[in-house]
């Protein structure tokens, strides 16, 4: 192979691989709360009473016109009980400054668990809740700086809502498999 084609080849596949992020003429917007969570955050939290470790990952996906962030977890006390997730969002608003979001939950339970979500976005964040039979899981995501809070609560028909998980995570460099 001569040299310049070595480097045609290169460069093809370095084009290949580098991301677009430029959503597609007429797109529905993504809502700055959404663009602020891209890159990676590390932290720790709780889910019922169990500590846990928690890294999320979140970059643009479809030339920009979602996000998506995964989720993977370990109990603090037995790194072997595993969990992860892996969550779609996207502008569900069509004006520049829209705060309606739309969500998709996925996660290591398999497929009997995914829920679509709504939510809007706000200064500090967003919410979504997804819906599931009987009862609402309402996820609240609030950045401030290199700060970030996200808590689960759970909605059963008219009782209080009940705490399920939070975590305090903080931004983290990203491993070149996550970003």
């Amino acid at each position: 192979m001569s040299i310049s084609k070595l480097i045609f080849a290169v460069a093809a596949g370095l084009a290949a691989a580098t991301p677009s992020t430029a959503a597609q003429p007429g797109a529905t917007p993504v809502p700055s709360a959404l663009s602020a969570l891209q890159g990676c955050w590390r932290g720790v939290g709780e889910v019922g009473k169990k500590q846990v470790v928690v890294a999320l990952a979140s970059r643009a996906i479809l030339d920009g016109a979602m996000v998506v962030v995964d989720v993977d977890s370990s109990a603090a006390a037995d790194p072997k009980d595993r969990y992860s997730a892996h969550l779609l969002f996207g502008g569900a608003d069509p004006r520049p400054d829209g705060d309606d979001i739309m969500g998709f939950w996925a996660d290591s339970f398999g497929g009997a668990y995914t829920a679509l979500g709504r939510g809007k976005s706000r200064p500090d964040g967003f919410e979504i809740t997804y819906l599931y039979p009987g009862d609402a899981f309402v996820n609240r995501w609030t950045l401030s700086g290199e700060q970030l809070k996200w808590s689960i609560v759970e909605r059963a028909g008219q009782q209080a809502e009940k705490v399920f998980a939070s975590y305090a995570l903080k931004k983290a460099p990203c491993n070149p498999a996550s970003s």
